[in-house]
């Protein structure tokens, strides 16, 4: 069974040269569907019917193109989860901002993916494209099957840990997570209010930032562009240990094709103060979602998973002092990298610790993502590279906040010299 994502930067030229028609986007996505998402479970809920009529009115730059909605995310017409029996059947009163700006941009929205519960770590039913019987990642796992799967080209997510960076370097596509406050994130329910970020999901670079630029509006955008080599940073963390054996050659692969092409690669020990912030994202994060989800657990325990009750009980006990405490050293560590990045453009780093964990009884580690969304940066997963079992090995790129646009023309240039080598 092969499994390929379709890019929607070419369906919409397809589209707007009269070669084809909305309609046939849909009819082709929703045939993939019929066809593996018994094996895959990527959506928690399909209207293909509300999706085809939507289509034959869509104008925009999106063109009509089919959509993922991640199950956290408010949507009007159709019901919304948050991955919780506790929400089963729940039908909010209004779209998230985001689920509108895509509808305005063209976007026809054909259905609610699969998440984690609450965006955390309970797996969903999702199982990785690439090869059944190993996680997609999560907690966007829904979104990145999706579209590694070819069901559509598009999907959103969010990412408070790794929920965007892991899955895209899981199911071997393109992942973005923006810098912090880029997106809003009206109508999502929140885990981590300083953490969680919205992110998108498409099936290369240029594909993720022609998405991203018609949703939002912004120039964003990377196809017909050509970049010039970036100055690139290859960071080892305090983690660096943790990386598989594979990963590390991945990193190092990537960055001598990145030489061989032009680019000036030096490597980089981010310690002290940075492995400090990574402990803190914890605290940050399992205060705000003690206080986040205080409703749920106070009423709804018996229907919350063991991982997340825990979380959320520790999360009762981190004092205020010690919380803003963690909020002040990451604070430090922002205005750290933003020094660091002044003498390069980008950082690589891993995008996992390997390739996709047999099983489907985990969603992955996020050790690699963690400290990227605290310091609120852009982190794109690269897609290209493989393990020796064809899994997939994605690559991140991190890049200065609110560089977006220069983050996305260096992960394209990388992507380019990757795929120019092999």
């Amino acid at each position: 069974m092969t499994y390929r994502p379709v890019s929607g930067l070419a369906l919409a030229a397809d589209i707007d040269a009269g070669r084809l028609s909305p309609g046939d986007v849909l009819n082709r996505a929703e045939a993939v569907i019929a066809e593996h998402e018994a094996t895959i479970g990527a959506f928690e809920h399909l209207d293909i019917a509300a999706a085809a009529n939507a289509a034959r009115t869509a104008s925009g730059p999106l063109h009509g193109l089919p959509v993922g909605i991640k199950d956290v995310f408010d949507t009007a017409d159709m019901p919304t989860t948050y991955g919780s029996s506790i929400y089963r059947g729940h039908r909010p009163v209004a779209d998230a901002a985001i689920v509108s700006m895509i509808k305005r941009a063209g976007g026809t929205i054909i259905g609610k993916t699969v998440t984690t519960e609450f965006a955390f770590f309970e797996p969903g039913k999702t199982r990785n494209p690439v090869n059944p019987g190993h996680t997609p990642g999560g907690s966007s796992s829904g979104s990145a099957a999706a579209v590694a799967a070819g069901m559509v080209p598009f999907a959103v997510g969010t990412q408070t840990g790794g929920s965007v960076v892991r899955p895209a370097s899981f199911c071997g596509i393109a992942g973005y997570k923006p810098s912090f406050r880029l997106i809003p994130t009206v109508g999502l329910k929140p885990f981590s209010w300083t953490l969680d970020t919205v992110g998108f999901f498409a099936a290369g670079i240029d594909d993720v930032a022609y998405f991203v630029s018609a949703a939002t509006g912004r120039n964003l955008r990377t196809d017909g562009a050509a970049p010039g080599a970036p100055r690139i940073a290859l960071a080892h963390t305090h983690l660096w240990h943790e990386a598989s054996g594979e990963m590390r050659q991945a990193l190092e692969t990537a960055a001598r094709h990145a030489a061989a092409a032009g680019a000036a690669v030096a490597e980089i020990e981010l310690a002290g103060l940075f492995s400090e912030a990574f402990a803190a994202h914890q605290i940050i994060q399992d205060h705000q979602a003690a206080l986040a989800l205080a409703w749920e657990h106070e009423n709804h325990s018996d229907s919350l998973s063991a991982i997340l009750r825990d979380t959320l009980d520790y999360g009762r006990t981190i004092s205020v002092d010690d919380y803003d405490a963690a909020r002040r050293t990451a604070r430090a560590a922002r205005l750290a990298l933003r020094d660091t990045l002044t003498e390069f453009d980008i950082l690589l780093t891993p995008s996992a610790p390997g390739a996709a964990p047999e099983g489907l009884g985990s969603t992955g580690s996020a050790i690699f993502n963690r400290l990227w969304t605290l310091m609120g940066v852009p982190a794109i997963n690269v897609p290209g590279l493989k393990a020796g079992s064809g899994l997939p090995l994605g690559v991140q790129v991190v890049g200065r906040h609110g560089r977006d646009h220069e983050t996305l023309l260096a992960a394209k240039w990388l992507e380019t010299a990757i795929s120019g080598a092999n």
